[in-house]
């Protein structure tokens, strides 16, 4: 199970997510998609309408339902969807014994289905993040190609040191996904080759170049592996998903 994360938005979390899990689908793996992010961008981006579901992951952390019913299937992805509702499951939470793990005995009884399952982290620390790390065996973290793309990398790396020594001790952290990334600008160039040496951390697979394909995939319920399937940026997140793939 991988959790993308960063506390950072902006930094294509969920466009890394929705890529890699189409990249994995697409080799024949069998992916589980979780949204945990309350402004449900991965759930509008497989073209679900957050305000129209009846079930979604605040029912499964309000232990109204399991999470088997309430995954929907998209295409060849599975997917736990999210609504704003999630929001209030946090504040729920925080006054729960056991709340780091909440998410691990959730997706307990259905880990067997899948091949990877994919978690799409909110932008911050919060308990539903912590949720993500605990349940997961590695993350990724994307990044992007500019120096305010740094802030906050370091915080969230002591976190997960954090959810080691408390919650999830066998927690890797399984490398950077370098985004939005710029060739043609010496910024950018200089930013790709100071990430492995800053974070002693292995950059995977190639940098995802900035694309307005990126932007127009999700509002035709589209991954860029589908909207823009010999792009650079699709041709970039097949080959992370081969290293992860291989390595994960």
């Amino acid at each position: 199970m991988l959790a993308v994360a960063n506390q950072k938005g902006g930094v294509a979390k969920t466009t890394t997510t929705h890529s890699l899990g189409a990249a994995l689908a697409g080799m024949g793996e069998s992916v589980l998609l979780v949204d945990l992010d309350p402004q449900a961008c991965l759930t509008y981006s497989l073209g679900l309408d957050p305000d129209a579901l009846d079930r979604s992951m605040h029912d499964v952390f309000a232990r109204r339902v399991p999470a088997r019913d309430v995954r929907v299937k998209v295409g060849d992805l599975s997917v736990l969807p999210a609504t704003i509702d999630l929001a209030g499951a946090e504040v729920h939470l925080m006054t729960r014994t056991g709340r780091e793990q909440f998410l691990a005995r959730a997706l307990r009884p259905i880990l067997g289905e899948y091949d990877t399952v994919l978690v799409d982290c909110p932008p911050s620390l919060g308990v539903l993040t912590i949720n993500g790390l605990t349940a997961a065996t590695d993350v990724v973290i994307p990044l992007q190609c500019e120096v305010l793309g740094h802030r906050g990398v370091g915080q969230l790396l002591e976190t997960v040191a954090d959810v080691r020594s408390y919650t999830n001790p066998g927690l890797s952290v399984l490398g950077l996904v370098a985004t939005m990334y710029d060739g043609r600008t010496r910024h950018a160039r200089e930013i790709l080759e100071d990430l492995e040496s800053r974070y002693q951390l292995p950059v995977l697979g190639p940098p995802v170049p900035k694309s307005v394909r990126f932007a127009e995939a999700p509002g035709r319920a589209r991954s860029i592996l589908e909207h823009a399937p010999t792009s650079p940026g699709a041709e970039a997140y097949r080959a992370i998903a081969r290293v992860i793939h291989e390595t994960a």
